[in-house]
């Protein structure tokens, strides 16, 4: 091969990595503009009609953020408990559910002596606004903060629980306010290391929700729920969260992301269980 053909060739395949290159950079600089609309589909979650008025005991609260007013469903317990505060679960659901996809499930909470909070995202649903982590953030302490204002609430067991993106938000509650239990179903280290599966840098993610931190500095009982098929949210996630809490418990369910948990049967126990051990209700 003579000089001018090896050079051909060499300027070839300067060529063909040059166009990779700028390919996928322009596929970074897609995923960097669109992260948002990926990470919170907001528009394409139809919403259930009339779901509060059937739902018995329900009560609607607005609260007022920097980014408008944003919705908010309270459950009481089940049981009359007079003037004794009760224990309450902050819920956050995932990023292509809505509050209305929850009460009839959560009202389980309820028949433990439980209340339930659902807390929607801004933009979501009926709420103003638009969802970053730094807007749920904003929603969620002041959900947090109306909510132990209340003298039926128990400001001393307040449970955060949260379901794949809702894990990161209750984590990022969690780093701004007290909290005597953390649960979290089908959730990940971070968004940044999620971003790997997407072969982008993590640097270039604007929401990070860095559970891993937060729970590695949770002093109270963390509860990690993760299916070992899950092909959205890798299990490894997971175990990865419970090893790093200081008093972590791992509940592993044969299911996928969507599916999990595959009996709610199973689950309920497994929670009343996790909330007796944790002191949240009496046996």
């Amino acid at each position: 091969m003579d000089e001018n053909e090896r050079g051909r060739k060499v300027h070839v395949l300067v060529k063909i990595a040059l166009g990779g290159f700028f390919l996928y950079l322009t596929y970074c600089c897609l995923l960097f503009l669109f992260q948002r609309q990926i990470l919170f589909p907001r528009y394409q979650i139809a919403a259930p009609s009339a779901t509060a008025e059937k739902i018995v005991g329900l009560e609607k609260i607005w609260l007022d953020t920097s980014c408008g007013k944003v919705e908010a469903w309270f459950l009481s317990p089940a049981q009359d408990h007079g003037a004794e505060p009760v224990p309450v679960v902050i819920f956050a659901h995932g990023n292509a559910e809505l509050i209305d996809f929850w009460p009839q499930e959560l009202k389980r909470f309820t028949s433990f002596g439980i209340g339930v909070l659902l807390v929607e995202y801004p933009g979501y649903g009926r709420s103003e606004g638009s969802p970053s982590q730094s807007n749920i953030t904003e929603t969620f302490v002041a959900a947090y903060d109306a909510l132990v204002k209340r003298k039926d609430v128990d400001s001393a067991r307040i449970v955060l629980f949260g379901r794949s993106l809702g894990g990161g938000v209750v984590c990022a509650l969690a780093a701004e306010r007290p909290s005597a239990a953390l649960i979290l179903l089908s959730s990940f280290i971070s968004v940044r290391a999620c971003a790997s599966s997407f072969l982008v840098p993590g640097f270039l993610v604007l929401d990070p929700f860095d559970n891993l931190r937060v729970v590695e500095s949770y002093s109270g009982p963390v509860l990690v729920i993760h299916g070992r098929n899950d092909n959205l949210i890798a299990y490894k996630h997971g175990v990865a969260l419970c090893r790093a809490a200081q008093h972590g418990e791992m509940l592993t369910y044969e299911c996928s992301h969507n599916d999990c948990p595959p009996s709610w049967d199973t689950f309920w126990r497994d929670i009343e269980s996790f909330l007796i051990k944790a002191e949240i209700i009496d046996s």
